[in-house]
């Protein structure tokens, strides 16, 4: 199928309509060895979804002081309560994790995350990645 066609395919474009890339921080910025949560989502707000890239930072020696979490997918709902609007994101992936020595190998890991954002994506949330767990940190969207 040609990109033209998905321009005037009625089944594809609802899907896409109002979709937008969101590029931000979860984890205390700023403290020294805290691990810190990239993330870069095209959100379809008419689909509920978001999708994208997740890189987890941590100052910490190599082979884990980067990890990059592709095709994490998840969804995002709009709670309302009065005049303020809150959205949940739930995301979830996959990553390769290599065993530090004398461990030889790589292992596949899970990743999640919740956040509650406001309509700028200003929050709170927390990621776990393999057995660690980050809890209530802030969420910052970034440019």
């Amino acid at each position: 199928m040609e990109t033209s066609d998905l321009l005037t395919d009625s089944t594809n474009t609802s899907t896409l309509i109002g979709a937008y890339l969101v590029n931000g921080t979860a984890g205390n910025v700023g403290m020294p060895g805290a691990p810190i949560m990239h993330f870069s989502l095209v959100v379809v707000p008419s689909a509920n979804s978001v999708s994208g890239t997740v890189e987890i930072t941590q100052a910490i020696p190599p082979p884990n002081s980067q990890i990059v979490i592709r095709n994490v997918t998840g969804s995002i709902h709009e709670l309302v309560f009065g005049p303020n609007v809150t959205y949940v994101i739930a995301l979830e992936g996959v990553y390769y994790h290599t065993l530090t020595p004398p461990a030889i190998g790589t292992i596949q890991e899970k990743f999640e995350a919740h956040l509650a954002v406001d309509g700028q994506w200003n929050g709170k949330g927390s990621f776990s990645y393999g057995n660690r767990h980050v809890d209530n940190v802030p969420v910052k969207k970034t440019n």
